[in-house]
């Protein structure tokens, strides 16, 4: 099995950009009318893994435009660093709750801490992956590994939802949960999950003021994806998030892209 690692991982690589280019046939469909991102939906933001690339990049945005936010991630002493830094650079109050989200009794001290706070947007950012590609049942410690991944990936979408389960809600997927990835296998399957999380919950819930978007960025360097030099600059990243905020268009794949996918492995 571990001679098939090097060939797997290269094809693994290849396959991932391959992927990539299916994104430009993403579809747009709206989920309101041109909803207007700001203290209009409420006068506070929350972001999960707020300390870093993606999620950092929402609660500055979000603070720009004139939101309070809640930085909520595992590192007190980050949590401190990115609040002071959005509080001097927005003049805007942030507020911080550390918490470990591979844990499953953090949600009562993250209820408590958003107890009475008009809240308008949620970005449930915060995820992880492997450290290398394996295979499945050749991750160290696996037991605790599929534990901490379905915590940290499922979970906390969950739990986050239904602790603001109002506004608008932005739910971190990966371009790896858009189909099968070997070798990334949980972490592939917990991202599809928040893919359709996030559509189900769009379905239920558009005609009644609660707006869902389901993200799917593609090599940002994270550390979740362990990429160190990034594809996207930082001024990319955050034309990204501006890009994806004023309307908040819904994404996904269509669906003519992905049944020519699965027909096609069915046959194989």
């Amino acid at each position: 099995m571990e001679s098939a690692l090097p060939t797997a991982s290269f094809l693994y690589w290849v396959g991932t950009g391959t992927v990539a280019n299916l994104t430009l046939h993403i579809c747009y469909s709206g989920v309101g009318n041109e909803l207007e991102v700001g203290p209009g939906l409420g006068e506070w933001a929350v972001v999960t893994g707020s300390t870093d690339a993606i999620g950092k990049s929402y609660a500055e945005e979000l603070a720009k435009r004139g939101m309070m936010v809640v930085l909520i991630s595992r590192l007190q002493d980050k949590l401190d660093q990115v609040s002071r830094e959005i509080k001097e650079k927005f003049k805007v109050e942030a507020r911080t709750i550390a918490v470990d989200f591979a844990s499953e009794d953090i949600y009562d001290k993250i209820k408590t801490g958003l107890a009475g706070l008009e809240i308008g947007v949620l970005v449930n950012n915060v995820g992880m992956s492997y450290e290398d590609p394996k295979y499945f049942l050749d991750i160290p410690d696996l037991d605790n590994m599929i534990k901490k991944m379905i915590n940290i990936n499922i979970l906390s979408v969950c739990k986050m939802t239904q602790l603001v389960s109002k506004g608008a809600n932005l739910n971190l997927s990966a371009g790896r949960g858009m189909f099968p990835v070997p070798l990334l296998t949980i972490c592939s399957a917990t991202k599809t999950f928040v893919d359709f999380f996030s559509q189900c919950l769009h379905g239920e819930y558009r005609s009644k003021s609660i707006f869902v978007q389901s993200v799917l960025p593609y090599f940002v360097a994270t550390k979740l994806a362990k990429i160190r030099k990034p594809t996207l600059d930082d001024h990319a990243l955050k034309g990204l998030i501006i890009s994806i905020l004023p309307s908040w268009i819904y994404f996904k794949i269509t669906m003519s892209t992905r049944d020519h996918y699965l027909r096609k492995n069915k046959k194989n």
